[in-house]
Protein backbone atom coordinates (compact mmCIF):
# COMPACT_ATOMS: atom_id res chain seq x y z
CA UNK A 1 0.00 0.00 0.00
CA UNK A 2 1.60 3.15 -0.86
CA UNK A 3 0.46 7.36 -1.05
CA UNK A 4 -0.40 9.00 -4.41
CA UNK A 5 1.16 12.47 -4.84
CA UNK A 6 -0.15 14.62 -7.59
CA UNK A 7 2.80 16.91 -7.54
CA UNK A 8 4.36 19.27 -10.11
CA UNK A 9 4.71 22.51 -7.52
CA UNK A 10 7.66 22.99 -4.82
CA UNK A 11 5.03 22.00 -2.35
CA UNK A 12 5.17 18.37 -4.43
CA UNK A 13 8.65 18.60 -4.25
CA UNK A 14 9.30 19.57 -1.13
CA UNK A 15 6.48 16.47 -0.25
CA UNK A 16 8.42 13.91 -2.42
CA UNK A 17 11.49 14.37 -0.81
CA UNK A 18 9.72 14.14 2.88
CA UNK A 19 8.41 11.05 2.15
CA UNK A 20 11.67 9.15 0.77
CA UNK A 21 13.31 10.72 3.91
CA UNK A 22 10.68 9.23 6.10
CA UNK A 23 10.78 5.75 4.21
CA UNK A 24 6.95 6.70 3.12
CA UNK A 25 6.07 3.99 0.21
CA UNK A 26 4.34 6.27 -2.64
CA UNK A 27 4.42 7.64 -5.99
CA UNK A 28 4.26 10.89 -7.95
CA UNK A 29 2.60 12.12 -10.55
CA UNK A 30 3.27 15.32 -12.68
CA UNK A 31 1.08 16.14 -15.60
CA UNK A 32 4.61 17.07 -18.01
CA UNK A 33 3.32 20.43 -18.67
CA UNK A 34 6.76 21.42 -19.40
CA UNK A 35 9.69 19.48 -20.75
CA UNK A 36 11.77 20.01 -18.72
CA UNK A 37 10.99 18.51 -15.02
CA UNK A 38 12.89 18.61 -11.59
CA UNK A 39 13.36 14.95 -10.72
CA UNK A 40 11.19 14.01 -7.64
CA UNK A 41 12.27 11.66 -5.05
CA UNK A 42 9.74 9.18 -5.86
CA UNK A 43 9.20 7.26 -8.82
CA UNK A 44 7.01 9.48 -10.89
CA UNK A 45 4.40 8.98 -13.37
CA UNK A 46 4.50 11.83 -15.94
CA UNK A 47 1.17 12.55 -17.96
CA UNK A 48 -2.07 12.10 -17.72
CA UNK A 49 -4.35 9.46 -16.47
CA UNK A 50 -6.53 9.88 -18.90
CA UNK A 51 -9.96 10.29 -17.54
CA UNK A 52 -11.83 9.27 -14.15
CA UNK A 53 -12.26 5.63 -14.72
CA UNK A 54 -8.55 4.89 -15.93
CA UNK A 55 -7.54 7.01 -12.78
CA UNK A 56 -9.62 4.81 -10.28
CA UNK A 57 -8.08 1.86 -11.92
CA UNK A 58 -4.81 2.79 -11.56
CA UNK A 59 -5.49 3.47 -7.74
CA UNK A 60 -7.09 0.33 -7.49
CA UNK A 61 -4.19 -1.72 -9.61
CA UNK A 62 -1.31 0.17 -7.39
CA UNK A 63 -2.79 0.01 -3.95
CA UNK A 64 -3.30 3.23 -2.90
CA UNK A 65 -4.26 4.05 0.42
CA UNK A 66 -4.44 7.49 0.17
CA UNK A 67 -4.17 10.47 -2.24
CA UNK A 68 -2.21 13.30 -1.56
CA UNK A 69 -3.49 16.38 -3.91
CA UNK A 70 -0.33 19.17 -4.59
CA UNK A 71 -1.53 20.38 -7.66
CA UNK A 72 -1.74 23.77 -8.63
CA UNK A 73 -3.73 25.93 -7.29
CA UNK A 74 -5.93 26.77 -10.92
CA UNK A 75 -5.86 23.11 -11.43
CA UNK A 76 -9.52 22.93 -10.56
CA UNK A 77 -10.68 20.16 -12.53
CA UNK A 78 -8.17 17.95 -11.91
CA UNK A 79 -8.78 18.58 -8.02
CA UNK A 80 -12.70 18.25 -8.45
CA UNK A 81 -12.37 15.52 -10.32
CA UNK A 82 -9.94 13.31 -7.92
CA UNK A 83 -11.75 14.54 -4.12
CA UNK A 84 -14.87 13.84 -5.66
CA UNK A 85 -13.35 10.58 -6.70
CA UNK A 86 -11.43 9.37 -3.64
CA UNK A 87 -15.21 10.75 -1.54
CA UNK A 88 -16.81 7.86 -3.60
CA UNK A 89 -14.35 5.16 -2.67
CA UNK A 90 -13.73 5.72 1.05
CA UNK A 91 -9.82 7.33 0.29
CA UNK A 92 -8.47 9.61 2.18
CA UNK A 93 -7.72 12.57 0.30
CA UNK A 94 -5.89 15.58 1.37
CA UNK A 95 -5.30 18.87 -0.84
CA UNK A 96 -2.10 20.71 -0.67
CA UNK A 97 -3.11 24.60 -1.34
CA UNK A 98 -0.69 27.09 -0.44
CA UNK A 99 -1.64 30.89 0.17
CA UNK A 100 -2.46 33.18 -1.96
CA UNK A 101 -0.09 36.54 -2.78
CA UNK A 102 -1.53 39.56 -0.55
CA UNK A 103 -1.26 43.18 -1.61
CA UNK A 104 1.27 45.24 -0.28
CA UNK A 105 2.07 48.92 0.45
CA UNK A 106 2.70 50.57 -2.95
CA UNK A 107 0.99 47.87 -5.23
CA UNK A 108 -1.53 48.70 -7.65
CA UNK A 109 -4.05 45.78 -8.48
CA UNK A 110 -7.07 44.82 -10.24
CA UNK A 111 -9.08 42.01 -9.11
CA UNK A 112 -10.52 40.16 -11.28
CA UNK A 113 -12.44 37.03 -11.77
CA UNK A 114 -11.67 35.28 -15.18
CA UNK A 115 -9.76 35.96 -18.49
CA UNK A 116 -12.59 37.74 -20.14
CA UNK A 117 -12.98 40.56 -17.50
CA UNK A 118 -9.30 40.89 -17.58
CA UNK A 119 -8.76 41.21 -21.21
CA UNK A 120 -11.98 44.43 -20.60
CA UNK A 121 -10.01 45.86 -18.01
CA UNK A 122 -7.07 45.98 -20.17
CA UNK A 123 -6.75 49.59 -22.42
CA UNK A 124 -5.94 49.61 -25.93
CA UNK A 125 -2.14 50.18 -26.72
CA UNK A 126 -1.14 48.77 -24.07
CA UNK A 127 1.89 46.24 -23.55
CA UNK A 128 0.87 43.53 -21.34
CA UNK A 129 3.12 40.83 -19.75
CA UNK A 130 1.08 38.00 -19.92
CA UNK A 131 2.31 35.65 -17.13
CA UNK A 132 -1.00 33.13 -17.12
CA UNK A 133 1.05 30.32 -18.61
CA UNK A 134 0.57 28.55 -22.36
CA UNK A 135 -2.01 26.72 -21.57
CA UNK A 136 -4.60 29.11 -21.33
CA UNK A 137 -3.53 31.85 -23.77
CA UNK A 138 -6.38 30.88 -26.13
CA UNK A 139 -8.59 32.90 -23.19
CA UNK A 140 -7.14 36.19 -23.40
CA UNK A 141 -7.34 35.95 -27.41
CA UNK A 142 -9.46 39.72 -26.56
CA UNK A 143 -6.33 41.51 -26.05
CA UNK A 144 -5.26 40.87 -30.41
CA UNK A 145 -3.78 43.94 -31.52
CA UNK A 146 -2.21 44.78 -28.58
CA UNK A 147 1.26 44.31 -27.64
CA UNK A 148 1.08 40.67 -25.38
CA UNK A 149 4.23 39.09 -24.34
CA UNK A 150 3.91 35.45 -22.67
CA UNK A 151 6.45 34.25 -21.17
CA UNK A 152 7.31 30.28 -21.71
CA UNK A 153 9.63 27.68 -20.25
CA UNK A 154 9.87 25.38 -23.40
CA UNK A 155 9.87 26.87 -26.75
CA UNK A 156 6.57 27.02 -28.02
CA UNK A 157 6.17 24.62 -30.72
CA UNK A 158 2.52 26.24 -32.74
CA UNK A 159 2.49 30.06 -33.20
CA UNK A 160 0.84 32.64 -31.25
CA UNK A 161 -2.72 32.12 -31.06
CA UNK A 162 -3.34 35.95 -32.30
CA UNK A 163 -1.86 38.94 -33.77
CA UNK A 164 -0.03 40.69 -31.61
CA UNK A 165 1.64 38.46 -29.43
CA UNK A 166 5.04 37.29 -29.07
CA UNK A 167 6.75 34.20 -26.86
CA UNK A 168 9.22 34.77 -24.46
CA UNK A 169 11.34 31.44 -23.63
CA UNK A 170 12.95 31.79 -20.49
CA UNK A 171 11.67 30.55 -16.67
CA UNK A 172 11.01 33.58 -13.82
CA UNK A 173 14.56 35.28 -12.67
CA UNK A 174 14.76 34.62 -8.82
CA UNK A 175 15.22 38.47 -7.57
CA UNK A 176 12.93 41.07 -8.26
CA UNK A 177 15.52 43.24 -9.68
CA UNK A 178 16.03 41.23 -12.63
CA UNK A 179 12.42 41.08 -13.16
CA UNK A 180 12.32 44.91 -12.80
CA UNK A 181 14.72 44.74 -15.82
CA UNK A 182 13.09 43.10 -17.79
CA UNK A 183 10.07 44.52 -17.43
CA UNK A 184 11.27 47.88 -18.43
CA UNK A 185 13.37 46.95 -21.02
CA UNK A 186 10.33 45.38 -22.73
CA UNK A 187 8.29 48.27 -21.90
CA UNK A 188 5.13 46.49 -19.90
CA UNK A 189 2.82 48.69 -18.92
CA UNK A 190 0.42 45.85 -17.15
CA UNK A 191 1.12 42.45 -15.66
CA UNK A 192 -1.56 40.00 -15.89
CA UNK A 193 -1.28 36.87 -13.31
CA UNK A 194 -3.14 34.17 -11.76
CA UNK A 195 -3.00 34.47 -7.84
CA UNK A 196 -0.78 31.44 -7.47
CA UNK A 197 0.56 32.01 -4.04
CA UNK A 198 4.13 30.92 -3.43
CA UNK A 199 7.91 32.30 -3.54
CA UNK A 200 7.37 33.14 -7.24
CA UNK A 201 5.83 36.56 -6.95
CA UNK A 202 9.50 38.85 -7.80
CA UNK A 203 7.01 40.15 -11.10
CA UNK A 204 4.60 41.72 -8.57
CA UNK A 205 7.61 43.21 -6.86
CA UNK A 206 9.19 44.47 -9.59
CA UNK A 207 5.80 45.69 -10.69
CA UNK A 208 5.48 47.66 -7.60
CA UNK A 209 8.52 49.04 -7.57
CA UNK A 210 8.29 49.93 -11.68
CA UNK A 211 4.69 51.58 -10.63
CA UNK A 212 3.22 48.74 -13.11
CA UNK A 213 0.04 48.17 -12.73
CA UNK A 214 -1.04 43.94 -12.27
CA UNK A 215 -4.30 42.44 -13.14
CA UNK A 216 -4.91 39.43 -10.50
CA UNK A 217 -6.87 36.94 -11.42
CA UNK A 218 -8.75 35.51 -8.82
CA UNK A 219 -8.74 31.80 -7.85
CA UNK A 220 -11.05 29.14 -8.82
CA UNK A 221 -13.46 27.65 -6.47
CA UNK A 222 -12.25 24.53 -4.97
CA UNK A 223 -14.23 21.49 -3.66
CA UNK A 224 -14.80 20.78 0.30
CA UNK A 225 -12.32 18.64 1.08
CA UNK A 226 -9.75 18.12 3.85
CA UNK A 227 -6.81 21.43 3.42
CA UNK A 228 -3.86 22.11 4.08
CA UNK A 229 -1.01 24.82 3.34
CA UNK A 230 2.83 23.59 3.89
CA UNK A 231 4.62 20.18 2.97
CA UNK A 232 5.22 20.16 6.54
CA UNK A 233 1.57 20.07 7.37
CA UNK A 234 0.61 17.68 4.62
CA UNK A 235 4.01 14.90 6.28
CA UNK A 236 2.10 15.27 9.26
CA UNK A 237 -1.11 13.68 7.90
CA UNK A 238 0.45 11.19 5.68
CA UNK A 239 2.81 9.78 9.03
CA UNK A 240 -0.62 10.14 11.00
CA UNK A 241 -2.72 7.38 8.30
Amino acid sequence: MSVLLLAGTTEGRHIAAAMAEEGIAGHASIAGVTEDHAPLALPTRIGGFGGAEEFEAYLQDQGIRAVVDATHPYAARITGRTAKLCAARGTPYLHVLRDPWTEQDGDDWLHVGNADEAVAAIPQGACVFLATGRQTLAEFAGLEGRRVICRVIDPPREPFPFDGGEYLIGRPYRHAEDEAALLSALGVDVVVTKNSGGPGRGKLDAARSLGISVVMIARPLMPVAERVATPEEALDWICAL
